[in-house]
């Protein structure tokens, strides 16, 4: 049965943000949550290297401590990874608001990032998604920015945590921002090409033929299995597709990414 926060990917994803679920999500929690009053943020602490290396952690846990260790992995490209829609070990002892009982009254995201001033500041792509999936969520359960803290702000004794790294007051007047409206809109990548062929936008966990034709393009393996369906590798190939071209990586197959993908075909 699937436990309370399976509206995660739904809200994220009408934020304009990336979302890509892990398998298993919505049955995965130490039990379910209670109600949510609001977010604590994390940084993983985990390795410089990589989109989202952390997320195996996350989702199984620690030797110490036994996963999920956050509801949502947030990588360094801006792409959420839902985890669990049940109650994650993210939180112990600590209080923000009066709230102490952390684990299943707030949901926990754990930003990629070494948590080191050599990994700061964090990427731009990344702090962008990061304050407008905060205010999404934040939104959703109906509370303001104020109820978005982070782990060195709940965590007790105080100076347990140290995460995230970054200015929190600062963090949540950007949050507040985008809640009010205040904010510029984020510019989204149109559903169809605005030309004759209007192909779709397609990201990971497409399917179909139009996903065959990109692999095919890319030269994707699916010899093994994966043909037609847009997985870890079809967006890998996009990303340094779009790399190579002079493109923002973010592994969507958009209007500028089908164009260069056409001139490419026709070579």
């Amino acid at each position: 049965m699937a436990f309370s926060l399976i509206w995660l990917p739904d809200v994220l994803k009408a934020a304009g943000l990336k979302v890509a679920v892990v398998p298993g999500w919505q049955d995965r929690g130490r039990g379910d949550v209670g109600p949510i009053k609001g977010i604590i943020c994390h940084h993983t602490a985990g390795s410089k290297n990589g989109v989202m290396p952390s997320l195996k952690v996350i989702t199984e846990g620690r030797p110490d401590l036994p996963g999920p260790l956050a509801q949502l992995g947030l990588g360094r490209d801006g792409t959420y990874f839902v985890v669990a829609a049940g109650r994650a070990n993210h939180a112990g002892a600590g209080r923000w608001q009066g709230i102490a009982s952390g684990n299943s009254s707030f949901i926990g995201i754990e930003g990629e990032n070494t948590g080191t001033n050599e990994d700061f500041p964090w990427p731009a792509v990344q702090m962008e998604a990061y304050h407008r999936g905060v205010a999404a969520i934040l939104g959703h359960i109906g509370q303001a920015a104020v109820m978005c803290c982070g782990h060195k702000e709940y965590a007790l004794p105080q100076g347990r945590k140290p995460d995230p790294l970054f200015n929190m007051t600062a963090f949540r007047q950007d949050v507040e921002f985008i809640l009010t409206g205040a904010a510029p809109a984020p510019r989204l990548i149109p559903a169809v090409e605005p030309t004759a062929s209007a192909r779709p936008t397609l990201r990971r966990g497409a399917t179909g033929s139009l996903v065959e034709q990109i692999q095919f393009i890319l030269g994707v393996s699916t010899s093994s299995g994966g043909k037609g369906v847009f997985g870890p590798k079809t967006e890998a190939a996009v990303r340094a597709f779009q790399r190579d071209h002079g493109l923002v990586p973010d592994g969507i197959v958009g209007p500028k990414t089908w164009a260069a993908l056409d001139e490419v075909q026709t070579e």
